[in-house]
C-alpha cells in the first residue's frame, strides 16, 4: 500500500483487514480530540465483512508503524463491519491503541 499525500504536511493511509467478529448496527463512536501529540477515532458501520482504516496523519513516513499498530489492534479485536476514520497529529503508538480500545468498547456495549 502506497501513501497518498494530501498536501504539505498531511498523508493519508488506508489499511484494511479481514475480520471475524461482525459488530452489526451501531451509531458512530468517537473517541478523542486531534490536537499535538492526539487524535480522534471516528467508527462508523460498514457494509463489508472488514475493518477498513483511513488515517490522516501529519506525521509523514510512518506507514510501517501504522501497518503495525492497527494490525495489532485488529488481532486483538476482530473487529468486521467498520470503517475506522482516524485524524492525526503525531500521537505516539500507544495513544493511538488507547483511542482504538476506548471506540471499540463503546460498539461492544
Amino acid at each position: 500500500m502506497d501513501p497518498i499525500a494530501t498536501g504539505p504536511g498531511l498523508e493519508n493511509l488506508t489499511f484494511e483487514f479481514s475480520g471475524g467478529r461482525p459488530v452489526g448496527a451501531f451509531a458512530p463512536v468517537l473517541a478523542g480530540v486531534v490536537g499535538s501529540g492526539n487524535l480522534e477515532v471516528l467508527l462508523e458501520p460498514l457494509a463489508a465483512p472488514v475493518c477498513r482504516f483511513e488515517v490522516q496523519t501529519s506525521a509523514r513516513g510512518f506507514g510501517a508503524i501504522w501497518a503495525a499498530v492497527l494490525g495489532d489492534f485488529q488481532q486483538r479485536h476482530g473487529l468486521a463491519g467498520v470503517a475506522v476514520s482516524i485524524h492525526d497529529m503525531g500521537a505516539t503508538p500507544a495513544v493511538v491503541g488507547l483511542r482504538l480500545a476506548q471506540a471499540a468498547a463503546e460498539i461492544a456495549r
